[in-house]
């Protein structure tokens, strides 16, 4: 009798713990799904071809490959032998919390500081570009972005000739169609303001002597080939001072100059961020035909409806950088989660841009180049586009 009350009480306690390692499990999972459910239906995020692309890619071609093997199984036999289908609960795993099994990146890379510069995506990748050398943002005390120097007149002059400007063949007929605008305004460039040579790349900004020269001289580029075109040369840094905001509130200030102009005005067409990056000289700098450039990168964000069209029209407009001016770009960089805007103002438009032109270490002659560069692929997009359409 003893016995088997013995028994009897083993065999309930082996009951109730199967029983809870088995409400434990399905807990678990139903926690990861309603976790990802509510990570994935954010207000700004829709579902489009893009979510779906990040979608797929995430899986190797393998487990595509099998997944539609389940259909048709003549399209397994593309596979190595060697293969073997992946396992669903690793599948499951996946999909449910974006942790890519093997791939220390995606478990850590929200924790650490920093760590999201790498997670940015290089949709084209220029001369050189890899992630170790993606741009880089500075952040500065708003104090320093207040800072005007007296910058010797001799460091804003383009020592060589641009000669006589032939008359564009077509215009905008006086339209103003690109409108220019810096949502870091105060980014500046360290042999603009007489301080070449500098380790400290937070020198380089100022609230005088600045992005906007590029912007300006990009506008006068466009204009020389017939595109009308508006340069915004607002001081964000005054602006953020303002509203008691700090550097990061930088693009809901532009935004309202963006959305002013386009409530002014129903011809822009194109809309352009100027920026400058924070990287040194290696990476911002290249050799054409014995002249020296100022490289440039464009920034996508990934967080807004616009963004294939905005995509496309970047990767246009790098190839024919590529085609012309060998090493020019860097390449195309998509960015979104946490750590950075993942919008930047992009979703106004379809037709929208966010350019790196150069580094900290470049010179106004190397910008003028790299804006003359700009202007030309630019404009003979924007005359190709018109064709099309009319």
């Amino acid at each position: 009798m003893k016995s088997s009350s013995i028994k009897w009480f083993s065999d309930g306690s082996s009951m109730k713990i199967r029983a809870f390692s088995f409400f434990t499990i399905i807990g678990l999972i139903v926690l990861f799904v309603v976790a990802g459910f509510i990570s994935s239906s954010e207000t700004r995020y829709r579902l489009s071809s893009s979510m779906l692309h990040d979608w797929i890619t995430s899986f190797s071609t393998e487990a595509m490959v099998y997944g539609m093997g389940t259909e048709n199984h003549y399209l397994t036999q593309v596979l190595p032998e060697a293969s073997e289908p992946p396992a669903l609960s690793l599948v499951a795993f996946q999909f449910i919390t974006s942790v890519k099994p093997g791939d220390i990146r995606s478990l850590v890379g929200g924790e650490l500081p920093g760590f999201a510069l790498y997670d940015a995506k290089i949709h084209v990748a220029g001369e050189g570009t890899n992630f170790t050398n993606l741009p880089v943002e500075s952040a500065p005390p708003l104090n320093e972005l207040l800072k005007e120097r007296e910058v010797p007149s001799e460091k804003l002059q383009i020592k060589e000739s641009k000669g006589n400007v032939t008359p564009p063949v077509q215009t905008t007929n006086g339209r103003e169609v690109a409108f220019i605008y810096h949502s870091h305004s105060y980014e500046s460039y360290l042999p603009l303001l007489g301080l070449d040579g500098k380790k400290d790349a937070d020198l380089a900004n100022d609230g005088k002597t600045n992005i906007t020269l590029v912007g300006k001289m990009l506008g006068e580029e466009l204009e020389n080939r017939g595109i009308g075109a508006r340069v915004d040369d607002s001081n964000i840094g005054v602006l953020l001072n303002e509203k008691g905001w700090e550097h990061g509130k930088a693009y809901d200030v532009s935004r309202t100059i963006v959305q002013s102009a386009i409530a002014g005005s129903d011809e822009f067409d194109l809309f352009i961020d100027i920026h400058r990056d924070a990287l040194r000289e290696k990476d911002t700098t290249v050799t054409i035909n014995n002249e020296e450039y100022a490289r440039t990168v464009f920034v996508i964000g990934e967080e807004n409806p616009n963004y294939e069209k905005n995509l496309a029209l970047a990767k246009d407009l790098h190839e024919a950088l590529k085609d012309q001016y060998p090493g020019l770009s860097r390449g195309v960089i998509g960015k979104k989660g946490q750590g950075v805007d993942g919008i930047y103002n992009q979703d106004l438009s379809p037709n929208a841009l966010l350019i790196e032109m150069g580094g900290v270490d470049n010179n106004l002659d190397q910008l003028s180049r790299t804006v003359r560069a700009i202007a030309d692929v630019i404009s003979e997009h924007y005359w190709n586009v018109q064709k099309v359409n009319n």
